[in-house]
């Protein structure tokens, strides 16, 4: 195996120009909402009471969120809400894929933006949660102040052929090579049809040991260097079993969406006069950087940034700087 070990590295070392994250918070109200007769989602506000409000969105599908998730705000300023999208994280019931789609999910943005009286607020998505943002702001563009946009996926079939297929394991051959084998052969053709296939197999054991291998695969891919710390998350059984299997049934399903449909030019209009952010890694194999390019190239009047020296990570150094630097732009919105 390739030593991951820091002194490895030829570019170790933090700038010390660049920003930190916010001190942890924790959350001062929390709760649950029933959203149809399947599915409950979990919501924290954190930050401060009355301030402005924004909607974090998570990736995956699938991923949940966690106590980082809320310290790209200045806690002085934002009121933020968090919340574990249809069967990830402590939402209910978990890994569901009944009525689980992409507008599902916007159609909960809007209830939860309904439910806590909210006019407008800032919406901030990367990965995964980029698309989403990119789908409700197209829907509501009244009810979306400003974007701040991270790692862009549109959904596109050569973006999921690109990781899921042939691509990405040009440059992590390695690890590719984990996540193939435990295809047979015969169905190497399509893996993320083999892989689907097994995520909803009848035997939890076949489902969860298909979940490890997807979410190693892309835990391992992650960041510009890898990263052990999140190869291991791969082990926590109900977070890969959550993770994979929705990803899994968005991607197989297309997100229920024509291909490049978030790109079309008469949805970027609903969405081109809000103020936006874009940031992406130039080695971020997950969501590769020719996505948002083919954003900005459509979408000029969004800032845009293409970070030299990151992968995928919404923590790599030089992304995370940007996102806070454009939290603290949009302050001036309020």
């Amino acid at each position: 195996m390739p030593d991951y070990a820091a002194s490895a590295r030829s570019l170790e070392g933090h700038k010390k120009a660049l920003r930190q994250l916010y001190p942890p918070i924790d959350p001062y109200e929390s709760g649950r909402l029933k959203v149809d007769d399947t599915h409950e989602l979990y919501w924290e506000w954190c930050g401060k009471p009355g301030g402005v409000p924004v909607v974090f969105l998570h990736g995956g599908p699938g991923g949940g969120v966690g106590p980082g998730d809320r310290r790209w705000f200045d806690p002085q300023h934002y009121r933020v809400l968090c919340f574990d999208q249809r069967g990830a994280g402590r939402s209910t019931p978990p890994a569901e894929l009944k009525n689980n789609t992409t507008w599902d999910l916007v159609a909960d943005i809007e209830k939860l933006r309904a439910k806590f009286g909210i006019d407008r607020w800032l919406v901030f998505g990367g990965s995964w949660g980029s698309t989403l943002a990119l789908a409700y702001a197209q829907q509501h563009p009244d009810r979306v102040v400003a974007l701040v946009l991270r790692g862009i996926f549109t959904l596109r079939k050569a973006e999921l052929r690109f990781f899921y297929q042939d691509g990405a394991g040009h440059m992590f051959p390695e690890m590719f090579q984990a996540y193939r084998e435990y295809i047979p052969e015969r169905e190497r053709a399509d893996l993320m049809k083999a892989y689907y296939k097994r995520l909803t197999h009848k035997d939890p054991q076949v489902r969860l040991d298909a979940a490890r291998r997807w979410s190693t695969w892309e835990n391992a891919t992650s960041n510009l260097y890898v990263d052990p710390d999140a190869i291991a998350r791969g082990d926590d059984d109900q977070w890969a079993l959550q993770f994979a299997r929705i990803e899994a049934h968005f991607f197989i399903n297309n997100g229920w969406m024509k291909d490049g449909q978030l790109l079309e030019a008469r949805n970027i209009d609903r969405i081109r006069s809000i103020p936006a952010v874009i940031v992406q890694g130039r080695y971020d194999v997950v969501c590769p950087a020719a996505t948002a390019w083919n954003l900005h190239e459509r979408w000029p009047e969004a800032q845009f940034h293409l970070v030299p020296d990151a992968g995928h990570s919404a923590r790599e150094p030089g992304i995370a700087h940007l996102l806070l630097e454009a939290t603290d732009k949009f302050r001036s919105l309020s």
